[in-house]
């Protein structure tokens, strides 16, 4: 299996959701199918149901969040030395040449995308066009309106 790019930042919270699945979530539930199963007939019990389902849910993210932690590529972006290129854990500044908007993004991997946040995703149409620009270049993302035009404005590593 292929590594996966992570900042450090997305691991830590990864291993955050990871522990508190297995010391808060794991027990809670079940102690919720013990006294589901203490009030009597398991066939028509809505409660046992729901609570074997979370547990089904808290098993699979556990075992989903176990593999992505063994084989991700931890990149801590501050001691990234890109060379002013946009690469991965790179900060950027753009330009969008049509409107003038100034946006920022940093470029991270695919658990810890929040465009909100001014976080995107690696394999991102934005982020793919990105890489390996410098200060001065221009990126040309096809958006679902058309091509969209991004003068670098800044790369920082932070």
């Amino acid at each position: 299996m292929a590594t996966i790019p992570i900042t450090k930042r997305g691991a830590e919270k990864l291993k955050e959701e990871l522990h508190r699945l297995k010391t808060v979530e794991r027990p809670g539930v079940i102690t919720a199918i013990a006294e589901a199963r203490a009030q009597g007939d398991l066939s028509e019990n809505a409660d046992y149901d729901a609570a074997k389902d979370r547990q089904g849910f808290i098993e699979g993210r556990i075992q989903e969040i176990e593999g992505k932690l063994s084989v991700a590529q931890v990149i801590d972006p501050s001691a990234v030395d890109g060379g002013g290129k946009v690469v991965f854990g790179a900060t950027v500044e753009l330009e969008d040449e049509e409107s003038g908007d100034l946006v920022k993004y940093q470029i991270v991997g695919e658990d810890e995308a929040d465009l909100k946040q001014g976080l995107i995703n690696i394999s991102s149409p934005i982020a793919r066009a990105l890489i390996g620009k410098e200060e001065g270049d221009t990126a040309e993302v096809q958006a679902p309106g058309g091509i969209r035009r991004y003068e670098v404005v800044a790369v920082s590593y932070q």
